[in-house]
């Protein structure tokens, strides 16, 4: 029997998961934070985050909320609420977990949280990443991981509309 009561339970208000990932420091686990809107979930994502989940014991996830993602992607997104998306992503084994951001980067959420490493897809370069000098002045690190080519979330989106 699976115990899917434990799904919501990952997912974290900002305060609860500043004083979740202080409890995981104490007790002396690695953090990893990865971040992005996680629209339509496909075999990118997934891929995306099963890097970042090998790089520490704990992977948390920030979602931008529905009002960031419209500023960043455009009045049509997102297709799922952020109540969905993070639902999704704290379904997923590999998740410990999610948390949604109202800004239109982690940065603040990445300062109060500090974690270990900060991993992004190749898209990013260690300079573009929100926090990344910080995290490594920290002691910490940014990891950058390939991109899964051929998958994107607009072009699925433009295949749906044909």
């Amino acid at each position: 029997m699976k115990n899917i009561s434990i799904i919501s339970q990952k997912i974290f208000l900002r305060n609860d998961i500043i004083a979740q990932a202080a409890r995981w420091k104490f007790l002396g686990k690695t953090i990893a934070f990865t971040n992005g809107i996680f629209d339509l979930l496909h075999d990118g994502h997934i891929f995306s985050l099963s890097q970042a989940a090998k790089e520490a014991d704990v992977l948390i996830v920030g979602v931008n909320s529905d009002a960031s993602t419209k500023r960043l992607k455009g009045t049509e997104r997102p297709v799922n609420n952020e109540q969905s998306r993070a639902l999704l992503l704290a379904s997923m084994i590999i998740t410990d977990a999610v948390v949604v951001f109202e800004e239109d980067t982690p940065y603040e959420l990445i300062m109060s949280i500090m974690p270990d490493m900060i991993v992004k897809g190749g898209d990013y370069t260690v300079d573009q990443v929100a926090g990344g000098k910080e995290v490594i002045a920290n002691g910490g690190k940014v990891i950058i991981n390939p991109v899964l080519e051929g998958y994107s979330t607009t072009k699925i989106i433009s295949n749906i509309k044909g």
